[in-house]
């Protein structure tokens, strides 16, 4: 059963990190898919009334996602996440940065490295992620720009897909 006092979002200004843990109600098999297949993906990723549009995605070492968070009204912002490991049904990490539809990163806002780990207990699935940024200047981006909010608000769409 979820427990809600194991769960959180914290960040760590003197290491420049986001710590994020989620407790899922589903299996390990089932939320590793749901973090690794575009389908699945796209329909959770984005805050709504925003959804996630998948344009490429080669889930493997070295392979990266391209994806847009498509508004309301129509309006596409594009990111790429670069895996740099994957370790099947435990682990994987990415570098994810903002970039055009092509796939060029914008090299004037900032990266974040992700390592997103899975823990099965029983029925639930506890998912705890580390995002790491180069400075305190980026890491205080991302968060004026609703990183905080927009993620809460996608993984509660995780939860719903769960339940």
């Amino acid at each position: 059963m979820k427990n809600e006092m194991n769960e959180g979002f914290t960040v760590n200004k003197e290491t420049s990190t986001v710590n994020v843990k989620r407790i899922f109600a589903a299996p390990g098999n089932q939320v590793w898919a749901a973090w690794t297949e575009k389908e699945l993906l796209d329909q959770w990723w984005a805050p709504l009334p925003w959804k996630s549009k998948t344009k490429y995605m080669d889930f493997s070492d070295g392979g990266y996602r391209l994806y847009a968070m498509v508004g309301p009204e129509g309006e596409e912002h594009w990111a790429r996440a670069d895996y740099t490991s994957i370790s099947p049904k435990t682990n994987f990490k990415f570098l994810d940065g903002f970039c055009d539809s092509a796939g060029t990163i914008n090299k004037d806002l900032p990266r974040s490295d992700w390592n997103v780990n899975f823990h099965e207990a029983g029925e639930d699935t506890a998912v705890v992620i580390t995002i790491r940024h180069k400075n305190l200047d980026d890491l205080e981006k991302i968060i004026a720009m609703g990183f905080k909010e927009g993620f809460e608000m996608a993984l509660g769409n995780l939860d719903k897909m769960f339940s």
